[in-house]
Parts: C-alpha cells; structure tokens; sequence
C-alpha cells in the first residue's frame, strides 16, 4: 500500500476515550470532605479512565468507575498511598516500576493495560521526584520509565504516559518526552494534549496559588501534570482533540486537592 500524504494515517477516527489525570494529595487536609469534591469533580466530567497520583488505598471503590488497580508507595498513618488507575472498562494486566532514587525523590510508574471495546488503552502513570531542584533524579526516571514503555508496550494500540511530573513543559526530563531533545529511549517521543489541544485560561497550570492548598509552598504557577499520548496509531487513535484542567473551583466550600487535574480528549 502506497503513502497517502494527504491522510496518512487513513481515515482518521471520531470516536473518542476520555482520561482524566490527578494528583490527588493523599490522605492530608480535610480528606473526607476532599474525597467527597474528587468524586464530584470526577462525576461532573464522566472520565472512561482516570489515572491518580497519590491515592489512597480503597479510594478506587468510591469514586464511580466499576475496575481499579491501586500500587502503593508509602504509608501515612497505617494506609498506604500510591498510583491508582480506575476504569469504566475491564481492566486486563497491570504491573508497577520502582523508579530510582530514595526518600522524597523516589518515583513509580503503574502500567495498566484497558480492554476497551474498540481494543485496548495502555495506560502508564507516573509520579517523578518532586522538588525543584531534582531535574537530575527526574531525568533519570524519565530515561527508566521510558525503557519500560518500549519494552511493554504495542506498538498497535494507543500508548498514554500521565501523571505528576513535578517538571515545566521547557524542562530538561519533559524535553526528552515531547521531542524537543534527544529522545530517553530511542524512537518514543509524546505529544503533549495541553500544548496540543489545550482549552483555557492561564497556561493550564495545575500548580496555582489561587489553590488555597498549594499557596502555602510559595511556589511559582506551574504546568505539572501532564497527559502525553505516543505517536498516533492507526486512524489517529490515541492523537489528543481536547484538554483542559479541572478541579478548580470548591465544591461545598472544598477545593479537591492541592494540584488540579487534567482531562485530555483522544482519539479512539
């Protein structure tokens, strides 16, 4: 079959999935009430999949998407904390990568492979070393997560890498994803559904200080959180057509969490 420069990847779909992304901030502040605003926020955009940082164990069950795997990392105060992925399809093998580094500048990647009814979804979330001065942890977890993608993935099936990067978009490690610099495993290069598809005001920053929770740490606006889908698949699947972040405004006095989400629309 010969290349067709005008349609390239055939006929593209308009079929979508739709991903939500959050870091959650574990059991902290008045979590109960937080849960309650998740579920909220999670309900008011009807997600297919969502991918959580820093959720708690059990969480999965209570927030609306009938399959879940939960990966912990660390306990606070007896229960565990992690990488959750929740779905409204089955959910057909998951697995988890322990990052290098130690302390506060360990990260993890849970895989989760969705059998969706138009072929599966490989999902990858991650949450990389978090202070401002760990670039250097974060490239080499980025170089460590990305050997595993291409070690695990299908080439066949839409490849999405989401999560809590805790790095800018013009940062060294979200460089090496998004094709800006020299790849960290050969060939994997991401597009970015905010720079692709964003919708909204502000940059999309998911760090605010208008987050009454995040204002605290004093720390600059920034774009963190991220969803990055792999090089389009047949039809277009898994190429970004909508993004936007949520979270934002309280619900019942309660904004959800100290980061907000992001929700990216994707072929499918």
């Amino acid at each position: 079959m010969s290349f067709d420069i005008a349609a390239p990847y055939g006929q593209l779909i308009t079929t979508t999935v739709r991903l939500i992304t959050w870091n959650v901030w574990g059991r902290f502040g008045p979590w109960e009430r937080r849960e309650t605003s998740i579920r909220a926020g999670l309900d008011g955009h009807d997600p297919d999949i969502v991918a959580l940082v820093e959720a708690w164990d059990g969480q999965g069950a209570r927030l609306g998407l009938p399959y879940h795997v939960f990966e912990g990392g660390y306990e606070i105060d007896g229960v565990r904390s992690g990488l959750a992925v929740l779905s409204r399809w089955p959910i057909g093998a998951h697995e988890v990568l322990r990052l290098s580094g130690e302390g506060d500048s360990a990260g993890n990647v849970l895989r989760a492979v969705i059998d969706g009814p138009r072929g599966a979804i490989q999902i990858y979330v991650a949450a990389l070393a978090w202070r401002l001065e760990h670039s250097g942890e974060r490239q080499r977890q980025v170089r460590e997560a990305t050997a595993f993608i291409a070690g695990t993935q299908h080439r066949r099936y839409p490849t999405v890498l989401c999560g809590d990067f805790n790095a800018d978009p013009d940062s060294d490690e979200m460089r090496m994803l998004t094709g800006k610099s020299a790849p960290a495993a050969p060939g994997l290069v991401f597009y970015d559904a905010w720079a692709t598809a964003g919708d909204g005001p502000d940059g999309g920053h998911t760090w605010a200080n208008a987050n009454p929770w995040a204002a605290p740490a004093l720390w600059p606006n920034r774009r963190i959180d991220y969803v990055l889908s792999a090089w389009p698949r047949r039809g277009g699947a898994g190429h970004p057509v909508h993004c936007e972040v949520i979270g934002i405004e309280p619900v019942d006095g309660v904004v959800p969490s100290d980061h907000y989400g992001v929700l990216a629309d994707l072929r499918y």
